[in-house]
């Protein structure tokens, strides 16, 4: 390094200092930056994607599919065939949130003149099914909503599941086998898919045009029918004998329906000695009846509880259920968290449990270790024992 001198050495700062002023000087206004990894990143994982309602149609007795494309500006992200999307709904003065598995294939929103994707709706029982039920009766073409998506894990991967997939769908849970039976007959999802679907009724039977027009020897469907004796068919629940009836040596089993469903079958696949590998669930919503789940307090007598919510600086409190998770509390009193799953598993609700007892169902007990043992809930699978005090973020 040459030395010219202490003050022009010293002084030499200032030269830089005045080039670089020059520079920025001379260079454009528009900033022309652009995190090309971050671009990807937003396309791939947006946090709302805003979609509009282009076609409603009845693809059973109780069931209505809803086709949205994106509003101008925004763009449908890639998803896997399994996946599910996120509703923001408004219904009334409650504003909350639902899942429902994306029953389209993948490649209908990444090709064609307007991509879109689909959601099936089944009509619930009265007095069930709260945001299924509205949707069914109220939505129509034009209609915008916020979705987010994609979410879950409930898709094929071919370093971990086997070739030979064997499909157990109860109601509404036909949904994501539909969009993995015609991402198949597309080409672009390598696997042998079987499906049985346990239904009550021959005459109510979701999608079931659409999964017997699938034209691929790939993909398989079977009804298995509990209510009419006389079916020619398979008859009964999806019991070992018929799961082993229609399995191979080597088969991974995908799981989707109501909770009673789960119950049965998991204990079908564990009497056919089903390693834990070999099975994927996918599950939405807590407990219908939550004072009937796997260790709930005994005789404890339905309640309506103090909830203290803080927010920052802010301090509200509302009333909670001991029949309701902590989350339907916050979304009757228009209190806004984050939700995505509404079965423990994402984590979007994640609350601090500053005071109170709960209880937390097993079956939607999504959390890490560290927020077990430090206070953390998921506020839709948690239910309030007593008063409670949380803390949520400011949204």
């Amino acid at each position: 390094m040459k030395v010219y001198g202490f003050l022009k050495d010293v002084l030499g700062a200032n030269r830089v200092t005045s080039a670089r002023r020059k520079l920025i000087e001379s260079g454009s206004p528009e900033n022309i930056y652009k995190d090309h990894i971050k671009e990807v990143a937003n396309e791939l994982h947006p946090k709302a994607t805003h979609v509009v309602v282009v076609k409603t149609e009845d693809v059973s007795p109780t069931a209505r599919r809803f086709t949205f494309e994106a509003c101008e500006g925004d763009k449908l992200p890639p998803f896997q065939a399994g996946q599910y999307c996120s509703l923001d709904l408004q219904i009334g003065e409650t504003i909350t949130t639902r899942p429902y598995s994306i029953s389209s294939a993948p490649f209908e929103a990444r090709t064609g003149e307007h991509p879109f994707f689909q959601l099936t709706v089944r009509n619930g029982k009265p007095d069930t099914g709260f945001a299924s039920n509205w949707l069914y009766a109220n939505v129509k073409e034009g209609d915008t909503f916020t979705a987010h998506l994609p979410f879950g894990e409930f898709y094929y991967e071919p370093l971990r599941d086997a070739k030979n997939v064997v499909a157990l769908a109860g109601g509404s849970g036909i949904t994501p086998f539909y969009s993995m039976a015609k991402e198949i007959e597309y080409g672009t999802l390598d696997m042998n898919l079987t499906i049985l679907y346990g239904s009550v009724s021959t005459k109510d039977i979701i999608l079931e045009k659409q999964l017997k027009a699938i034209k691929s020897d790939r993909v398989k469907f079977v009804n298995v029918i509990s209510g009419e004796e006389d079916y020619a068919g398979e008859k009964g629940f999806l019991s070992r004998d018929i799961i082993k009836k229609y399995s191979k040596e080597d088969t991974t089993y995908f799981v989707c329906g109501p909770l009673p469903m789960y119950h049965f079958v998991r204990g079908e696949l564990d009497a056919l000695n089903v390693p834990a590998r070999r099975i994927r669930m996918e599950v939405f919503g807590a407990p219908r009846d939550v004072t009937s789940a796997e260790g709930y307090p005994k005789d404890f007598e339905p309640k309506k509880f103090r909830l203290t919510v803080l927010r920052g600086i802010q301090e509200d409190v509302i009333e909670a259920d001991s029949r309701e998770p902590i989350m339907v509390a916050l979304e009757r009193a228009g209190i806004k968290n984050n939700s995505r799953c509404r079965s423990g598993a994402c984590g979007f609700c994640r609350t601090e449990l500053k005071e109170g007892d709960v209880f937390v169902a097993p079956e939607g007990d999504g959390r890490r270790r560290a927020d077990r043992q430090f206070g953390y809930i998921h506020a839709c699978s948690t239910w309030p024992l007593s008063d409670c005090t949380i803390r949520i973020p400011i949204l």
